[in-house]
C-alpha cells in the first residue's frame, strides 16, 4: 500500500469519527426515546391481557350456550322420549336424501319416514316441458300408524337409518334443489341389474321396521318389503293389522280442458279376484273398502301411482277431494289411503308390495296380468271390449310401420268404414226404398189426416209389408255401428299414445286444436274455436243431408229438426274434446259422404221403384205363426175370417 492509500483512509475514518460526534443524541432526547418505549411496552402488555380477558369470557359464554343448548337437548329428547316411548330417540334427527333411479323412473327418497319422497318419469314431460313429478316430498304422507307402550306411533315423524344404497348427502330444510339428492346410479351403469336401497327403524339391536325398495332397469316397478323383527313387545298384542297411510297433492301435467285430465283424475282400485272399481271422476267421493284389496292406483289422465299387494290388502278406506281449476290452478286434488296390512304380532314378518309408477300405456299395464289396464278408461262393457278386441290392436298394428299419428287415424277411419260398409249400403237402400214409396205414403197421410193417427200408422205400416219394406231397415245398421262410434268416444281421449303428438295446425291430438283463442267464455263451449271439431260439424250436416230419409221428412218432421241439431250439440260438446277424436268424427263423415255419392252412382231408383210395386202386387205370404193359429181353429171347427 503507497502513502497516499495510507492518507484517504485516514481521512475517512477520521470524517466518521467527526459524523458520529456531531449526531450523537443529547440526554434529553435519549430520555424522551426510552419513555416512548416504556409507553409502548406498557400498551403492548394491556391489549394482551384484554385479549386473555376476552377470550376468556368468549370460551365461558360458549361454553355455557353448549351447556344450554345440551340441556334444551336433553330435554327435547326427554319429550320425544314421553311422546314416542322407545321411538323417542328416533323423533330427532336430520332429513337425508338418496335416489334409486334406472331408464325410466327416478325415486328419491328420505330418511324421515323411510318414505318415498317423490318421483319422475324420464321420458316424459309437463304440457310445458318441464320434468313430469307424479308427487313431490311436502306434499306427501307415508308411513305406518299404531300402538306401542300406549301411545299412537306415526312412523313418518321418525328418523330411519339407510342401509343400503351408495351415497347420502345431507339437506337443511325441508326442500331439496335439484341435483341435491344423493343417488344411487348402479341400474344406469349395469343395465340389466336392480339395485335396493334399505331404511330401518331400530329400537334395539335386532328390534327394528325396515322398508327396502328395489328397482330393475327397465321397469316402472319398485318392489316394497316391510320387514318387521322383535317388535311384537312394543306393538299393541290385540292389533290384527297396521295400517298403512298414503296420501299426497296430485299435481296437474296437462294442458287444462273441463273434459281433459279432471275428467279422468280418480283413485281406482282392485278387490281381490274381484273387479275393479273407483271413485267417482266428477266429484270428491270416499268409500270405505270392507273386503280384500288387490291394489288401489291414484290415476291421472295418462299416468298412475298404485300400490299392489303380492297378496292382499285386508281392507282400505279411499278418499279423493278434487280441486277446481279457478282456486288451485297447480294440483288436480288431494287423494289419500288408509290401507290395512294384515299382521299377526309374530317376532318376524315380511309383507311383501309393489308401486307402479308409469304411464296410463294400455299394453304396458295389461302384461302385469292384475288388470292395471283398467286404470285406462275404455268405456262400459261393450263398449270396452270393442276398444279391446278390434280398435287397440288395429291401432298398434299400424303404429309398428307408420309413426305419423295423423297418418294413423287416417288409416284406421278407413279400415273401420270399409268393414261398416255393408251397413252403410243396407241402411241407404232402406232408405231409397223409403223414398220410392214417397207417393204412397203421401196419399196415406192426406187420406187420414191428423185425427185418425192410428189409422194411418196401420196403412202405412201395410204398405210396408206390401211393398217388402223393413222401415226399421235404415236404422237398424246404424245401431250396429254406435258400439264403434263410441269406442272412439273413449279411445282417443285416453289414448297416451297421442300425448304430445301434432298433426297439421294441432300441435297435441291429445287436446283441443285452438286455431283462436277468444277474449270471453261462451257457456257450454268455451274461451276458444277448434278447428278439426268445426270441420266435423260442417261435414256432419252435409251428411245428415245426404242420408235424410223421406220417412223422417214426412212421418216425424219433429226428426228432422233434432238430426240437424245434433251436430250442433255435439260442437259444444267436442269443442273441449281431444283434437285426435274430432279429427277422426270428421274424416268418417268425410269417407260417408263419398261412399253415399259412390252408392247413388251405380244405384237405380226407378228399378227400386218397380221392384217395389211388383211386391205390391205379390200375396202377402202368411208367418208360420199365423198357419199355425187357422190350423187349430180348423181342428175346432171354427172358420178364420180371412183377410182382407
Amino acid at each position: 500500500m503507497d502513502k497516499k492509500s495510507i492518507i484517504g483512509i485516514g481521512l475517512i475514518f477520521a470524517i466518521l469519527v467527526v459524523f458520529s460526534l456531531v449526531n450523537q443524541p443529547s440526554k434529553e432526547e435519549i430520555a424522551v426515546a426510552q419513555h416512548k418505549k416504556d409507553s409502548i411496552a406498557q400498551v403492548e402488555a394491556q391489549r394482551a391481557v384484554e385479549q386473555q380477558k376476552f377470550a376468556e369470557e368468549q370460551t365461558a359464554q360458549q361454553n355455557a350456550a353448549l351447556a344450554a343448548d345440551t340441556e334444551s337437548q336433553n330435554q327435547t329428547m326427554q319429550a320425544k322420549i314421553d311422546e314416542f316411548g322407545v321411538f323417542g330417540t328416533a323423533a330427532v334427527g336430520e332429513e337425508v336424501f338418496s335416489t334409486l333411479e334406472n331408464n325410466q323412473v327416478k325415486v328419491t327418497f328420505s330418511n324421515k319416514g323411510g318414505r318415498i319422497y317423490s318421483v319422475q318419469l324420464k321420458d316424459y314431460q309437463t304440457h310445458d316441458s318441464l320434468p313430469l313429478i307424479l308427487f313431490d316430498g311436502p306434499e306427501t304422507s307415508f308411513g305406518l300408524n299404531f300402538f306401542a307402550q300406549n301411545r299412537s306411533i306415526q312412523t313418518d315423524q321418525l328418523y330411519f337409518k339407510q342401509t343400503g344404497g351408495r351415497k347420502n348427502v345431507t339437506v337443511s330444510g325441508p326442500d331439496v334443489k335439484k341435483g341435491d339428492e344423493g343417488k344411487v346410479k348402479a341400474n344406469l351403469e349395469n343395465p340389466g341389474g336392480k339395485e335396493s336401497v334399505a331404511f330401518r327403524l331400530e329400537v334395539e339391536p335386532g328390534k327394528y321396521i325396515e322398508y327396502v325398495y328395489t328397482l330393475e332397469h327397465n321397469s316402472f316397478m319398485v318392489d316394497f318389503d316391510l320387514n318387521i323383527q322383535g317388535m311384537n313387545q312394543y306393538i299393541a298384542g290385540n292389533q290384527s293389522y297396521l295400517n298403512f297411510a298414503w296420501a299426497y297433492d296430485v299435481p296437474r301435467q296437462e294442458h287444462y280442458s273441463k273434459f281433459g285430465e279432471d275428467r279422468y283424475t280418480n283413485i281406482t282400485y282392485k278387490f281381490f279376484e274381484d273387479e275393479v272399481d273407483n271413485l267417482d271422476q266428477n266429484k270428491s267421493d270416499e268409500e270405505n273398502l270392507t273386503t280384500k284389496v288387490k291394489w288401489i292406483g291414484f290415476k291421472q289422465l295418462f299416468f298412475s301411482s298404485t300400490l299392489i299387494a303380492d297378496n292382499s290388502f285386508a281392507n282400505a278406506q279411499v278418499q279423493q277431494e278434487k280441486f277446481e281449476y279457478e282456486n288451485n290452478p297447480n294440483y288436480l286434488g288431494h287423494f289419500k289411503a288408509d290401507i290395512a296390512l294384515p299382521y299377526s304380532g309374530k317376532t318376524k314378518e315380511n309383507i311383501g308390495m309393489q308401486f307402479f309408477f308409469g304411464p296410463n300405456h294400455y299394453q304396458t299395464l295389461k302384461q302385469y296380468n292384475i288388470d292395471l289396464e283398467r286404470q285406462v278408461y275404455l268405456g262400459y262393457v261393450v263398449i270396452r271390449q270393442v276398444n279391446q278386441y278390434l280398435i287397440i290392436p288395429v291401432f298398434n298394428f299400424l303404429r309398428r310401420f307408420i309413426d305419423n299419428f295423423g297418418i294413423i287415424i287416417l288409416l284406421l277411419t278407413i279400415l273401420i268404414k270399409t268393414v261398416l260398409f255393408p251397413f252403410t249400403y243396407k241402411s241407404f237402400m232402406s232408405q231409397a226404398k223409403m223414398k220410392a214409396l214417397k207417393p204412397e205414403i203421401d196419399e196415406i197421410t192426406a187420406k187420414y189426416g191428423k185425427d185418425k193417427a192410428m189409422e194411418k200408422q196401420q196403412a202405412t205400416m201395410a204398405l210396408y209389408k206390401k211393398a217388402g219394406v223393413n222401415p226399421m231397415g235404415g236404422c237398424l245398421p246404424m245401431v250396429l255401428q254406435m258400439p264403434i262410434l263410441f269406442a272412439m268416444f273413449f279411445f282417443f281421449p285416453t289414448s297416451i299414445e297421442l300425448r304430445g303428438q301434432s298433426f297439421l295446425w294441432a300441435h297435441d291430438l291429445s287436446t283441443y286444436d285452438s286455431i283462436l283463442n277468444l277474449p270471453f267464455e261462451i257457456p257450454f263451449y268455451g274461451d276458444h274455436v277448434s278447428l278439426f271439431c268445426l270441420l266435423m260439424t260442417v261435414t256432419t250436416i252435409i251428411s245428415t243431408k245426404l242420408n235424410q230419409s223421406a220417412a223422417t221428412s214426412q212421418g216425424m218432421p219433429g226428426m228432422q229438426t233434432m238430426m240437424y241439431m245434433m251436430p250442433v250439440m255435439f260442437l259444444f260438446l267436442l269443442n273441449n274434446y281431444p283434437s285426435g277424436l274430432s279429427y277422426y268424427y270428421f274424416l268418417a263423415n268425410l269417407i260417408t259422404i263419398g261412399q253415399t255419392y259412390l252408392i247413388r252412382s251405380f244405384v237405380d231408383e226407378d228399378k227400386i221403384r218397380a221392384a217395389l210395386h211388383a211386391n205390391k202386387k205379390k200375396p202377402v205370404k202368411k208367418s208360420s205363426f199365423q198357419k199355425r193359429l187357422e190350423d187349430m181353429a180348423k181342428q175346432r171347427g171354427v172358420q178364420t175370417p180371412k183377410k182382407k
